[in-house]
């Protein structure tokens, strides 16, 4: 695990620190070929220089975000804006994360991207990879 990202968990309370090592444990299993640093404060995983997966401390929990997630068609991802393409869950306990569904979204985080890592150079707009 990058010793960033060990950092940012060990920073967190008791139960989001589970949370939050169980998730880098299964991201970084499933996108063993992601870069993975702290971005913007939090963990996030890229392919290919675009960002795919991420969580973060929010105030109801500890947020994992997909960058391209509103086209996952998965009931349990929120999404929240019509702009951009992601999607997320909270959660609040360990025991709350179904890691057979968390491997599944990992895997259509590599084969459904929006090209995010080119979103400036396009003035906001969003292209399909």
């Amino acid at each position: 695990m990058n010793p960033k990202i060990q950092e940012y968990n060990d920073n967190q309370s008791m139960d989001y620190k589970e949370i939050c090592q169980l998730l880098a444990i299964n991201i970084d299993r499933e996108l063993s070929e992601a870069e993975s640093k702290i971005w913007h404060g939090h963990p996030v995983w890229f392919l290919n220089g675009n960002p795919v997966v991420g969580y973060s401390h929010q105030k109801m929990g500890i947020r994992l975000m997909f960058w391209s997630g509103a086209d996952f068609e998965e009931d349990q991802l929120n999404v929240i804006g019509k702009k951009f393409k992601d999607a997320s869950i909270i959660f609040k306990s360990p025991d709350q994360i179904d890691e057979k569904k968390l491997q599944r979204w990992l895997k259509k985080s590599r084969e459904i991207q929006w090209d995010y890592k080119n979103i400036v150079k396009r003035k906001g707009l969003l292209h399909r990879l």
